[in-house]
């Protein structure tokens, strides 16, 4: 367990139209779950009924609030029982409660039945590592719903001889226990949890480092766990990306072996990388040489699966010059990404181009509410401000999510189609203001940044 967990410049493809006419054809052309050490996917559904007043025999029937145990597989985590409440018309939902359920590694569709008969409801459900799933759904009272999302639970285990290497930071996160855990912030009454296996679903995996990755506690976020909300139930995102991790550490620690395993034809891999392969000293380890040579393998990785690459070049750091322009942090990286598109004649979302523009359009100050910049006090425990420029908080982090939703759009790509109907379209120099926006934050938190700069 983790301290402190007490409470809780547009999307460019740097190239020819020619060359993007080429992408998208290849991209066009190309259109298993890995259990832990056994066996196929499980074929039975897991249904938990909250409603005592249709009680039955063909599902679980949860109407107190248990604690998670092991042996029973499901109950409710993180000290939550006690916030939990039952009528006959089910669970109700008055403060934060994670209920957890022992599942195999694999895919998952989770379907949730929520209202509220006596008052209206508003309710933001956040999946595993703080993977955001549903975002302030609002009902009114007497009126129901059925939502539905998919959820991808994983394990370290690829096969006899291999496993992930993981941080002692990693292995108390949610990303990397044997259970799915939901998270439930707002107001509603639950009536009804399932969850089901899947095994027809594309797949977009994530490779890249803190600013990619499930930030496990508050105040930390990421992009890729914004970005699951923003895709329908074709489509599933697993995030392979670790705090502090280059492209040579995170084929070092078998996460490319990892996903080599599991990818298949018409998934997505999605490449950021930057931040850390930076700071490598020596002759090789430069932006032209080994970066650019391991991107190459990446992309290979998917190519030899017939999953199709897509190349993200890394998010900007916040630091303005006096005129108010961004500086540019990265040195060649960026260009040496882009160079590496052009030669394989594979997608590239430019991030870095995009993030320029939104922290200029948006200023020095205004800016810093985007990122973990919080005064001294703010969370319990936290005698010292919290100064960060690099790791965003949940408003930054969605705010670059939206920024690669765009690039997929920008592009193209056949997984735009996935796009769900209600996810807006995005302008990084039209960005959002944090005054605009809300998000409940879970109650685990950490003081301690993630690993990397």
């Amino acid at each position: 367990m983790k301290p402190f967990r007490i409470f809780t410049l547009l999307v460019l493809v740097l190239c020819s139209s020619n060359m993007l006419l080429s992408m998208g054809k290849d991209v066009a052309d190309i259109e298993k779950n890995n259990n832990s050490k056994s066996t196929t996917t499980p074929v039975e559904p897991k249904v938990f009924n909250f409603e005592s007043s249709k009680k039955g025999d063909k599902f679980t029937n949860v109407f107190s609030a248990a604690k998670y145990e092991e042996n029973t597989g499901y109950g409710f985590d993180f000290d939550t029982a006690g916030n939990a409440t039952f009528t006959a018309a089910g669970l109700n939902i008055t403060k934060n409660i994670y209920f957890s359920v022992k599942v195999l590694e694999g895919n998952y569709k989770v379907k949730i039945t929520l209202g509220n008969d006596n008052k209206d409801s508003n309710i933001t459900v956040k999946a595993e590592s703080r993977r955001i799933m549903i975002d302030q759904l609002s009902l009114k009272k007497g009126k129901s719903a059925i939502q539905e999302f998919n959820v991808n639970v994983r394990n370290s285990y690829i096969n006899d001889s291999y496993s992930i290497k993981l941080k002692d930071r990693e292995k108390g996160d949610l990303n990397w226990d044997d259970k799915l855990t939901l998270e439930f912030l707002g107001t509603a009454n639950i009536q009804k949890i399932e969850i089901i296996p899947i095994d027809k679903v594309t797949t977009i995996f994530l490779a890249g480092d803190s600013t990619v990755t499930d930030q496990d506690v508050e105040p930390w976020a990421s992009w890729g766990q914004m970005i699951p909300q923003y895709f329908d139930t074709n489509v599933v995102v697993t995030n392979y990306a670790c705090s502090g991790l280059a492209l040579s550490s995170f084929k070092s620690s078998n996460r490319l072996q990892k996903i080599s395993s599991q990818i298949k034809a018409g998934d997505y891999l999605f490449i950021e990388f930057g931040h850390n392969d930076e700071k490598i000293k020596g002759p090789e380890n430069t932006a032209w040489k080994s970066y650019s040579d391991l991107l190459v393998e990446f992309i290979q990785a998917a190519k030899d699966k017939g999953a199709i690459p897509i190349l993200v070049t890394p998010t900007q750091r916040r630091a303005f010059n006096t005129d108010g322009t961004l500086k540019a942090t990265h040195g060649d990286f960026p260009d040496a990404m882009r160079a590496v598109a052009k030669k394989t004649n594979v997608p590239l979302i430019d991030i870095t181009a995009m993030t320029t523009q939104l922290y200029e359009k948006w200023g020095d100050d205004p800016s810093r509410k985007a990122f973990v910049q919080y005064p001294a006090n703010t969370f319990p425990g936290q005698t010292k401000a919290l100064e960060d420029n690099t790791h965003f908080n949940s408003f930054g982090a969605n705010e670059i999510a939206l920024c690669v939703i765009k690039g997929i759009r920008d592009l193209n790509l056949p997984l735009q189609k996935d796009i769900s109907k209600q996810t807006p379209k995005y302008n990084p120099q039209q960005p959002n203001y944090i005054s605009n926006w809300t998000l409940p934050m879970s109650t685990r938190f950490e003081i301690a940044k993630p690993d990397g700069n």
